[in-house]
């Protein structure tokens, strides 16, 4: 490309940019002005006064709304507990894949009120939002097991002491790699991201490795673009907000981290098309043999096990915690918990049914069924499951050096800060410490307390 073309073309991408900011600062003024007119309002409300979680008494139907099911394994669940209680049915609503567009319908359903939604099957770091907004009630903490769960996953369903949400799943990203890809070149699996870049180098000069590209994660401006920039950030050394809950993104590690992402794509490790890759597209990347690493939540497993002709990779894959920059690298912690919503009729149920969805009987069977990390820790121990899922020690390994995305009452703002700032770096739109300190900048007043 010539360097006029460059200029044109960088240019282009920090016009893009600029108007992306610019739609996103109009949504964050709009967002503003209407919690302020609900919350100025919501004393009056007689819905604001509904009875908590653990006071209700009121049994009936009511709904599960979560993202859609790409595994097909929740509807028996429901079937299960409608058999078992017919006047208590509960009804699934399933929401869009994509987690921003899940958060915005659960925060426009809680903005007006609604009893749409009873049960709210929810991300993990939108706990402190929901929460201090009082858009889902606290749980009592003695109805649920939640001493047999790992604490760190128990964790992220709970706010200032008190539990709002109780785990459903947990998750850990993972590298899956392909083995004999790894075993034709005489590679060992790579623990750095100079390590991986060098195996992809020998693969590529195999026959075999013809038409496969080097590494994916989930690059989309999205929620995932968040959890891949953390555990870039993570895995040098570094941290986006430390113990106090300050942002940290102008440090060395945080430019090693974002300075791998940006050359992934520059240097071609990543394939151009991955910038828009959400969690279903590397999957099907992968197991259509066209990668050689994947970083991906445990549910791929299964899938791409599959020996009914829809993955080309079954049984020629293995899996491992993912690469650092100087070592083995850091998962974000990730999961979906169950909360019950303030609006919500029917509460006694909703308390009920969130016992038995994430009761240890029925994570074992997500796990069999879905590869979906449990959060209940005797599971990862268990023989039978550890020869059926010989992946569960390496899943193990990540979930205890998994750190946590940025906690913050405005985990939206904050996440679409992140995006927009990485998203400027990877396009080339900006440098890496411009993009950083922009991003530093704008989460210093996104968390700054009053």
């Amino acid at each position: 490309m010539s360097s006029s073309n460059g200029r044109r073309a960088r240019g282009a991408a920090l016009a893009e940019f600029r108007i992306r900011r610019a739609r996103r600062s109009a949504s964050a003024v709009t967002a503003v002005l209407a919690v302020t007119v609900l919350a100025g309002c919501g004393q009056d409300d007689p819905k604001a006064k509904t009875e908590g979680a653990g006071q209700a008494r009121e049994r009936g139907p009511i709904t599960l709304a979560m993202g859609k099911d790409t595994t097909g394994t929740v509807q028996s669940r429901l079937d299960r507990w409608n058999k078992d209680h017919p006047a208590e049915k509960v009804t699934l609503v399933e929401l869009p894949e994509s987690a921003d567009q899940q958060r915005r319908q659960f925060v426009q359903n809680a903005q007006t009120k609604s009893d749409a939604y009873s049960v709210l099957n929810l991300d993990v770091v939108w706990t402190a939002e929901f929460a201090s907004n009082q858009w889902i009630d606290e749980l009592p903490k003695d109805a649920f097991p939640l001493d047999k769960m790992i604490p760190a996953v128990v964790g992220t369903g709970s706010y200032f002491g008190k539990q709002y949400a109780v785990p459903f799943n947990t998750n850990a990203g993972l590298l899956f790699y392909r083995k004999d890809l790894l075993t034709a070149a005489g590679a060992q699996v790579p623990t750095t991201w100079a390590q991986m870049k060098e195996t992809c180098a020998k693969i590529a000069k195999l026959p075999e490795g013809r038409g496969t590209d080097c590494y994916a994660g989930q690059f989309d401006t999205y929620e995932g673009l968040t959890v891949n920039f953390s555990e870039a950030v993570a895995s040098a050394g570094g941290a986006v907000v430390d113990d106090q809950g300050r942002p940290t993104v102008d440090t060395p590690a945080a430019e090693q981290g974002l300075s791998f992402l940006a050359e992934g794509f520059r240097d071609g490790t990543f394939p151009k098309n991955s910038s828009t890759f959400q969690e279903e597209d590397g999957r099907r990347a992968f197991q259509a043999g066209k990668l050689v690493f994947h970083r991906q939540w445990p549910y791929q497993w299964t899938l791409a096990n599959a020996t009914d002709g829809s993955s080309k990779v079954a049984g020629k894959f293995g899996v491992a915690v993912l690469p650092g920059h100087a070592g083995a690298g850091r998962s974000s912690l990730g999961g979906l918990n169950l909360a019950v919503s303030t609006f919500a009729e029917n509460k006694a149920t909703a308390v009920d049914f969130i016992r038995f969805m994430t009761s240890e009987e029925n994570a074992r069977a997500n796990l069999e069924k879905t590869s979906a990390a449990p959060p209940y820790a005797a599971l990862y121990d268990d023989p039978a499951l550890r020869e059926r899922f010989p992946y569960l020690a390496t899943l193990k390994q990540s979930l205890d050096g998994a750190t946590t995305r940025p906690t913050a009452v405005r985990y939206g703002d904050v996440t679409a800060a992140v995006q927009e700032n990485v998203r400027a770096a990877l396009t080339g739109a900006v440098p890496v410490d411009k993009a950083l300190a922009d991003l530093q900048r704008e989460l210093d007043a996104l968390t700054e307390k009053p």
